[in-house]
């Protein structure tokens, strides 16, 4: 963190020029109340789930959570290409610049190829029955070639094929999705819930209401014995960056196993949803501990009031008052931007990059309270 004698100075294009020194800076200097950030990176989002903004009750529990998102989805796509666009320019209002975003379907390729803000696609894959893997496979495969044809001048547009949890993919799926790795970041939702575990270890637990609910034959899975992190992380092996969402039953050994073995790994926290769905807290403590790359999403309005990080940053802050606010910033935007690969432009000031400037205002005693507000200057 800089103090107030530095000016930060862009050019007409909107690129980093230099930090330097107000003695330095000349004339024209604007001069703000607050922090000057660089823009934020949401890592994880569903934007295509804007339109269920209200619909599903707050703490109903994952399985409960997931069967109404299948089920209560489906709106007329006047709605949903509404809501899709309305959720954009709440995130750039409040200094988003890139999102790594859920994709379950085509509904916000028209809007993503405007170029508002820069994208990762995950292309989600899912399917825990092995006789559905390859259609289910060639679906997810067509959406992804489909978003591959986004082209814009001012964003690097990315995307890969990712599955969507441990306990929706069969290990047929996975090895078809396998080839597509390299070279690229994928994601996973990870642990977000107690017995996610229970069902890799010893095949009980909630999902099999899940499963049942859904009238899923799961006659065929055979429990691990370990934890639902080590049963599939190593099937991620070729990726170049991993981003495990929410984290939010992890334990401390699997954090410990996971740090000591994979240098590309990043743990992405969406505590906001934590709360709404099971009001729950991740263990952010754990991973500070252990030297874990930390970066931050909103999840999806299904699951969540807004899509503002700084939001979610309140949040953390509230349960883990000693991370520092320049600790909170680096989840939100280096790290973010390393985890997405979009670091060549985003996520740092620095000489050449482009990433949008957010005034963070209302701190309190140098940290971030709840009446601090951002928004987008550049």
């Amino acid at each position: 963190m800089l103090d107030g004698n530095h000016v930060l100075i862009i050019d007409a294009e909107g690129k980093t020029d230099a930090i330097v020194p107000s003695a330095d800076a000349g004339d024209g200097v604007q001069r703000f109340e607050g922090v000057l950030s660089p823009g934020f990176i949401n890592c994880h989002c569903h934007l295509e789930l804007s339109h269920m903004k209200g619909l599903i009750p707050e703490q109903t529990g994952l399985v409960d959570f997931v069967f109404k998102v299948v089920t209560e989805r489906h709106l007329p796509d006047e709605a949903i290409a509404e809501a899709i666009v309305n959720a954009e320019k709440a995130m750039m209002a409040t200094g988003t610049v890139a999102v790594g975003d859920i994709c379950n379907n085509l509904s916000t390729l028209g809007q993503k190829q405007k170029g508002n803000l820069a994208y990762y696609n995950f292309i989600e894959a899912s399917g825990w029955a092995p006789e559905v893997a390859q259609t289910r496979f060639e679906r997810s495969r067509d959406f992804y070639e489909a978003f591959e044809s986004i082209q814009h001048i001012k964003y690097n547009i990315q995307n890969s094929l990712s599955p969507h949890a441990p306990y929706s993919v069969s290990d047929k799926l996975w090895l078809l999705m396998q080839p597509y790795f390299p070279g690229k970041t994928i994601t996973i939702h990870n642990q977000e819930t107690a017995f996610e575990d229970e069902l890799f270890v010893s095949g009980s637990g909630d999902f099999t209401r899940m499963y049942d609910m859904m009238k899923l034959n799961t006659s065929f899975f055979q429990p691990t014995g370990k934890s639902s992190l080590r049963s599939y992380l190593p099937k991620m092996r070729d990726a170049k960056e991993i981003i495990l969402v929410h984290n939010t039953f992890t334990k401390e050994e699997d954090i410990v196993f996971v740090n000591s073995e994979w240098s590309r790994v990043n743990w992405c926290i969406c505590i906001n949803a934590n709360q709404y769905i099971e009001k729950a807290i991740p263990p952010v403590d754990l991973l500070m501990k252990h030297g874990s790359v930390i970066v931050v999403g909103t999840d999806s309005l299904a699951s969540n009031h807004t899509l503002s990080i700084l939001d979610e940053l309140k949040t953390i802050h509230q349960y883990f008052p000693s991370v520092p606010l320049a600790q909170l910033l680096q989840w939100a935007t280096s790290n973010g931007a390393k985890a997405l690969q979009l670091n060549d432009a985003l996520g740092s000031f620095e000489k050449g990059k482009s990433p949008g400037v957010v005034l963070i205002e209302g701190l309190e005693n140098g940290n971030i309270c709840s009446r601090s507000t951002s928004k987008k200057l550049i």
